[in-house]
């Protein structure tokens, strides 16, 4: 039997504002926040281009300085690490079924330039597998989810692929699953038609500028700029713009490095995540606790709901000081992989002694 989803509301959030997880020594935690542009206009003039090229240059990570140094200290005082703050992650976890939600790029694999070569390694495979032996596991990405799928080859996680409109259950039989249901939640099905048609258009427009990439995602499109110089990002954004003026239902947001061309209905990688604690059963339970990890400005949806729900916590996959609603950060992906392992030796650990 299938769960199907066309389109649905998102699940209602809590009522109640949750307080923001303590900092070290007590104090409450800031939300880290500086003026950034994350949903681009589609029309207007040059003003509005050179407000876009500031966002995209904003996706670079600042050098580092005796200035920046002090903020970046100032910053993790109030977003600590992860992996220090462990013993506090698990009371919080005491009687509560943690439910793992986790981005591809940047947090499971490293940045590339090529964003076909992003592949996850062996050794985070392992762990990405042992974590979803012990709790339900989701991947949660801007990607395509086939793609996604081809890159980690593990049959037993819960896949959302293009910001959460493509999302299909394990295809192997699972603890976690109820029955033999399979879930299923595509609500942009219908703008598949146009997505393929701008796809079509924007690599026309886009093959006269060196290094840019336009990526299918099925529900979603990435024009990735990583390998084009700074002075044709104006060009590229120009001809991204010329493009989508002729389609008001699809919106541009910003990702590291990458325009992200998205429907323009409700939903996100929040959305996503709360489907997915409504698919296990959690949708309205005080004995979860849900723990996202991701290094983009999407991943900011499922942070945000994390907040509003008053469970679990957001995990930033970060080396420098960020716009941010996450409770902790980690550094790169090596990070979040010792993370991963420390979970499942804890979860081990306390199977022996029961």
């Amino acid at each position: 039997m299938e769960i199907v989803v066309s389109m649905r509301e998102p699940v209602l959030f809590a009522q109640a504002v949750p307080k923001p997880l303590a900092a070290p020594g007590g104090g409450t935690p800031i939300i880290w926040t500086k003026p950034s542009l994350k949903v681009l206009e589609t029309a207007g003039g040059g003003g509005r281009i050179n407000a876009w090229v500031d966002s995209m240059r904003a996706s670079s990570p600042p050098r580092r300085s005796s200035e920046s140094e002090e903020v970046n200290k100032s910053w993790m005082l109030h977003h600590p690490s992860a992996l220090s703050m462990f013993e506090e992650i698990i009371k919080v976890s005491k009687g509560k079924q943690i439910v793992m939600f986790l981005d591809y790029d940047g947090t499971l694999s490293p940045i590339v330039e090529d964003p076909d070569r992003a592949f996850i390694s062996n050794e985070m495979r392992d762990a990405v597998r042992d974590i979803a032996h012990h709790f339900p596991t989701a991947i949660v990405t801007g990607r395509c989810r086939a793609k996604v799928y081809n890159f980690v080859k593990l049959s037993e996680l819960y896949y959302a692929g293009s910001h959460g409109m493509d999302i299909k259950g394990p295809t192997q039989g699972h603890r976690y699953r109820k029955g033999n249901q399979t879930v299923l939640c595509q609500p942009a099905r219908e703008f598949l038609p146009m997505i393929d048609e701008v796809y079509k258009t924007l690599l026309e427009k886009t093959k006269s500028i060196p290094g840019a990439m336009v990526e299918n995602n099925k529900f979603c499109l990435s024009v990735h700029y990583r390998c084009v110089e700074e002075k044709r990002w104006a060009e590229l954004a120009v001809q991204v713009k010329t493009v989508l003026k002729d389609y008001p239902k699809l919106k541009l947001t910003q990702g590291r490095k990458v325009l992200e061309i998205r429907p323009t209905i409700k939903w996100d990688k929040g959305n996503a995540l709360e489907f997915l604690l409504e698919s296990l059963g959690y949708a309205n339970s005080d004995d979860v606790l849900p723990i996202y990890i991701g290094d983009d400005r999407t991943d900011e949806d499922a942070f945000k709901v994390l907040r509003k729900r008053g469970q679990g916590f957001g995990i930033l996959v970060s080396k420098v000081p960020k716009e941010t609603n996450a409770s902790y950060t980690l550094q790169e992906p090596y990070e979040v992989m010792c993370f991963l392992k420390r979970l499942v030796e804890w979860k081990k650990s306390s199977l022996r002694r029961f």
